[in-house]
C-alpha cells in the first residue's frame, strides 16, 4: 500500500426484513378479513338487538384488535402467547411431554430406542452417488420428503486475506441463489456444531506416527502434549442438509428410488460448487455418520465412548431405530434428554443495519460455559417465477404502510427503502429466499444451565441478533436444529409418536 493510501472499505451486508403487511393497523391479511367480518356482525347486532348490545360487541372486537396489535420485543402478540400457553397445558395434561423407550417402554415397540417427536416416522437409507461415494438419505414419508446431508470441513477465516473472504462470501451467496433452480428442492440448512474434544483423535494420530526409536525426550514431550492439549479443547463440525420433495416439477408424486437416482447424479456438482464457497472438503455423510451424530446429540455422554472406539479402529454398528434417547422430558423452556439438558432459541430479529462477514464469528465459536452448541441456519428458496410477484407485493405493502402524511416514522421509511432495494436486486437477477436460525445449547447438569443461557444471550447480542427460547416446543426445536433437513412448515400437523407415558 502506498504512503497515505487509505485501506479499502470492507463490504457490508444487510437489507433483510420481515415481509410487511398492508392490512388494517398492520395486521396480516387473514386477520384483517376476520376483523372486517366481525365489524359486519357488530353492525347487524346493533340493528337487531339495540345499541347497548352492539356497543358491547364492538368493545369485544376492539379488545381483540388490541390484543392482536400488542406485541412484545420479539414480535409475538398476546393472542399467540395465550394460544401457546394453552397448547402447553394440553400437552402436559395428556403427558405428551414425556417419552420413554427401550425394553421398559410401554409405547415403543420391539424394545428399541426410537427417535421421538418429529423424527419418529423418519427412515434412514444409504445409496451411492455417481462417484461411488455412499450417501445417507433421511426419508420422511409423512410429509413425502427426503433429505441429503453433506459433511464439510471449513478452514475458517484465520490467516485468510480479506479479499479472499469477500470472494467466498460472494460465492456462498451465489450458491444460495442457485438453490431455487434445483428441481424439487424445498429447503436447505447449515449446521455448525461445537463439542468438547476428548483427545482420542489426537492420541490416535500421535500413536500411529510414533517412532519406537525416537529419543526419550521426544517421547516425554509427546506424552505431555497428549495430556495437556485436549483439556479445554473443542471440535467443530459443519453440515449442510438439502431437503427435496418426492415429486416432479409438475407435482406428480415420485418414489424414493426415482428421486435418489436423480440425486445420485446431481450430488457431485452440488459438492463441487459448495467447496468453492470456503466450505473446504465436502462429501456426503454416510448412514453410520448420521447415526453417531444423532446418538451423541441426544446422549452427549456417549461421545467419549464413540471416540475411543474410533481411536482403537473399532466400528460401532448402529441402527436408525435405536439412536434415540431412552427418556426425555420436554419443559416449557428446556429439554432433558438422557445425559444432556438443552435449550433451543430461535432468531426473532435479524441484525438491523449492515454487518460484516464476521458478524456470526462469536456465536459460532466454542464457548467454555457450553458443553455442546449447535447453530443452524434454515433457508427456504423461493421459485424464481414467484419472486417478482412477491417483491412487488412487499413493495406495495411497504408503500401503503408509509402513507403520505408529514409524520412518517423512520421504521416505515426504512422498510420502504429496503423493499425498493430488494425489488431492484431481484430485477437484476438476484435470488430470493427466506431464512431463520436456531441455536441449541446443551449442558450436562442443572447447575451449568443458567451459565449456558446467559452465554447465548451475550453471544447473540454481540452478533446483533435477537433470539428467544422456543417456549413450549423445545423437543421439536431440538430436532429441527439437527442437521437432518426437517422442513418445519410441513410438520405442523404431524402427530407425536411415543409421547404420553402411562
Amino acid at each position: 500500500m502506498a504512503a497515505g493510501e487509505q485501506p479499502a472499505a470492507r463490504p457490508r451486508y444487510g437489507n433483510w426484513q420481515k415481509p410487511p403487511s398492508a392490512g388494517i393497523a398492520g395486521l396480516p391479511f387473514g386477520q384483517t378479513i376476520g376483523v372486517l367480518g366481525a365489524l359486519v356482525v357488530v353492525v347487524i347486532v346493533m340493528q337487531t338487538s339495540g345499541p347497548l348490545i352492539g356497543a358491547g360487541a364492538l368493545a369485544i372486537v376492539g379488545a381483540a384488535v388490541w390484543a392482536l396489535r400488542t406485541r412484545d420485543r420479539d414480535g409475538v402478540n398476546m393472542i399467540d402467547r395465550t394460544r401457546r400457553r394453552a397448547g402447553w397445558w394440553r400437552t402436559k395434561r395428556l403427558g405428551a411431554q414425556l417419552y420413554r423407550s427401550g425394553p421398559l417402554s410401554k409405547v415403543v415397540p420391539w424394545g428399541t430406542c426410537q427417535l421421538p417427536g418429529l423424527l419418529a416416522a423418519t427412515r434412514l437409507h444409504e445409496f451411492a452417488d455417481s462417484y461411488g461415494r455412499p450417501f445417507a438419505v433421511v426419508h420422511m414419508p409423512t410429509v413425502n420428503m427426503c433429505s441429503v446431508v453433506l459433511s464439510t470441513e471449513p478452514d475458517g477465516d484465520a490467516l485468510v486475506d480479506d479479499d479472499q473472504v469477500d470472494q467466498q462470501v460472494a460465492r456462498w451467496g451465489h450458491w444460495l441463489a442457485t438453490l431455487a433452480d434445483q428441481p424439487a428442492l424445498r429447503g436447505a440448512s447449515v449446521t455448525v456444531e461445537t463439542a468438547p474434544d476428548t483427545g482420542s483423535r489426537l492420541r490416535q494420530e500421535v500413536m500411529q506416527n510414533l517412532d519406537p526409536a525416537a529419543p526419550a525426550f521426544a517421547g516425554e514431550v509427546l506424552d505431555e502434549i497428549l495430556t495437556t492439549y485436549p483439556v479445554g479443547g473443542s471440535s467443530i463440525h459443519c453440515y449442510v442438509a438439502l431437503t427435496f420433495v418426492l415429486a416432479t416439477s409438475s407435482g406428480a408424486r415420485r418414489s424414493l428410488e426415482e428421486t435418489v437416482r436423480d440425486l445420485a447424479s446431481r450430488l457431485p456438482s452440488l459438492t463441487q460448487r459448495l467447496e468453492a464457497t470456503g466450505a473446504g472438503a465436502v462429501r456426503p455423510a454416510s448412514a453410520a455418520e448420521l447415526c453417531q451424530l444423532v446418538r451423541t446429540a441426544y446422549d452427549p455422554a456417549a461421545a467419549a465412548l464413540l471416540d475411543e472406539a474410533a481411536a482403537r479402529g473399532e466400528v460401532v454398528e448402529m441402527d436408525w431405530s435405536d439412536v434415540g434417547p431412552t427418556a426425555h422430558e420436554a419443559g416449557w423452556s428446556s429439554y432433558r434428554h438422557d445425559s444432556g439438558l438443552s435449550t433451543t432459541w430461535l432468531m426473532s430479529q435479524a441484525p438491523r443495519g449492515a454487518v460484516t462477514s464476521r458478524v456470526l464469528s462469536g456465536l459460532l465459536a466454542p464457548h467454555p460455559d457450553i458443553a455442546r452448541k449447535r447453530v443452524t441456519l434454515l433457508y427456504r428458496p423461493i421459485d424464481p417465477a414467484r419472486a417478482p410477484e412477491i417483491v412487488d407485493a412487499d413493495l406495495r405493502a411497504a408503500s401503503a404502510g408509509r402513507g403520505a402524511g408529514p409524520t412518517v416514522s423512520a421504521t416505515a421509511r426504512r422498510s420502504l427503502a429496503a423493499a425498493e432495494r430488494t425489488a431492484e436486486e431481484e430485477a437484476a437477477g438476484a435470488g430470493l429466499l427466506e431464512f431463520g436460525m436456531l441455536v441449541t445449547a446443551t449442558v450436562m447438569s442443572n447447575r451449568e444451565h443458567a451459565d449456558a443461557r446467559a452465554a447465548i444471550d451475550s453471544l447473540a447480542g454481540a452478533s446483533r441478533i435477537r433470539v428467544r427460547p422456543v417456549y413450549g416446543s423445545q423437543d421439536s426445536a431440538f430436532a429441527a436444529a439437527l442437521p437432518l433437513g426437517l422442513n418445519l412448515p410441513r410438520f405442523q400437523r404431524t402427530a407425536v409418536r411415543g409421547g404420553g407415558v402411562r
